[in-house]
């Protein structure tokens, strides 16, 4: 059998995929409701009917492609409350499955997959072996949905960490503790994500698309803003989270003030960045921007952590080219820059910050970025060099500063790097 730790009690599903696998007489494949792999069966023969192109992706990558799963969805496995047979696809290279829907009280969680051929001579599945699989089933739903349900326990304990008073922050950190076990004392990080579309029914279990993200302790969701001391406000969790890499799972909250809802997620150190960038991968739109805060040992640090971690989203969301994944110790001038209150900037830089002068915020912008070289500033503007020179000088009777005078220069460049945040 092999499989891959990202639930609590990996062993667990691993002896029940086995025993499905036994029941059956063929391989069995566990994944969760979003596609993601949990465990698989390994087979030795050389028959092609045990094994196709969708059940090789996902052992190798522990997903499945969105046409996979619209494939199937299609066919009712959501709903499905017993033994399902999807049929092949032979143009997408798909051959025909049995599917055993994983439930609790009425709640999908996930799915068993198992092969079959549909030669003739090869006979199905037996309806009686097939009935004994999906008690086997029921017993893994039991499973899925008590991870769930600790996971939601040790998000909203992650969220208290973060922006709660000093003596409930307290008594979270020991839930989180006993969540993490040994993790809780390694190298962590913690990444943010900004903005995480929380659209989705507030009852919904599970944040979406991040499920059995590798690498990942625990998820909550937490208004934009940020903790206590740097301008967070708190929200009631709304949803439940679910946890990888043996930790626990996060919940969401309803909104906040700021610019909306983050995606706040506790990593190991050595995870964050490659956390990150899935978690840029599964945020709905294309303006999802994360932050990466840099390592702590032990949970004591992650206020600061969190903070770090926002702010860096904040500047990757300001400044395109820091990417769409920016680290705390990468975002230069910005780290100093997000210390400064929401809104504020000197009434001198005012006037160059009305709508009709746009183009020479830009300007003067660049040009500061091109540390005033005239030559380079006006190649990034694609303009006449004297051009640049006309609007430098409309810059300098808005603003009444002097470009030739550093201090100016420093005032008016800060000003503007602070208004994208």
């Amino acid at each position: 059998m092999h499989g891959y730790g990202d639930y609590g009690d990996f062993e667990g599903y691993q002896d029940l995929v086995d025993e499905v696998s036994a029941l059956l007489g063929a391989p069995a494949t566990l994944e969760d409701r979003d596609f993601r792999l949990i465990a698989f069966g390994a087979h030795d023969s050389d028959d092609a009917a045990v094994t196709d192109p969708v059940r090789t992706r996902s052992v190798l990558t522990r997903r499945s492609s969105a046409e996979v799963r619209a494939w199937f969805e299609g066919f009712g496995i959501a709903r499905a409350t017993g033994p399902l047979r999807v049929p092949a696809d032979p143009r997408a290279g798909i051959h025909a499955r049995v599917c055993l829907p994983v439930r609790h009280r009425g709640v999908v969680y996930g799915y068993v997959w198992l092969l079959e051929d549909d030669e003739p001579g090869r006979p199905p599945h037996e309806e009686r072996a097939l009935r004994a699989a999906m008690g086997v089933a029921d017993r893994i739903g039991v499973l899925l949905a008590a991870d769930t349900r600790a996971g939601a326990d040790a998000g909203r304990a992650l969220l208290d960490v973060l922006t709660d008073s000093k003596a409930r922050r307290e008594a979270a950190r020991d839930t989180l503790r006993t969540a993490l076990g040994r993790a809780a004392d390694s190298e962590l990080a913690v990444v943010c994500v900004t903005p995480w579309d929380s659209a989705e029914s507030p009852d919904s279990e599970v944040l979406p698309g991040v499920r059995t993200l590798p690498g990942a302790l625990a998820l909550c969701a937490a208004p934009e803003s940020g903790p206590p001391g740097g301008g967070a406000g708190r929200e009631t969790p709304g949803r439940s989270g679910r946890t990888a890499d043996g930790g626990a799972g996060g919940a969401a909250g309803p909104g906040g003030p700021g610019d909306g809802d983050g995606l706040v997620v506790l990593t190991r150190g050595r995870s964050a960045a490659a956390v990150a960038g899935r978690l840029v991968e599964s945020a709905r739109g294309a303006d999802g921007r994360a932050g990466v805060s840099d390592p702590r040992h032990g949970l004591d640090g992650l206020p600061g952590a969190f903070r770090e971690a926002l702010t860096a989203a904040r500047a990757a969301r300001a400044q395109p080219r820091l990417g769409p994944v920016a680290l705390w110790s990468g975002i230069g001038p910005y780290r100093l820059l997000a210390a400064l209150p929401r809104g504020a900037t000197d009434p001198a830089v005012l006037p160059l910050l009305e709508p009709a002068h746009a183009e020479l915020a830009h300007t003067a912008e660049v040009f500061l970025d091109c540390a005033g070289g005239a030559g380079r500033a006006a190649a990034v503007l694609a303009v006449h060099r004297q051009t640049l020179y006309y609007r430098l000088s409309r810059i300098q009777a808005l603003t009444g500063l002097d470009l030739a005078d550093g201090e100016d220069r420093l005032l008016l460049h800060m000003a503007l790097k602070a208004v994208r945040l």
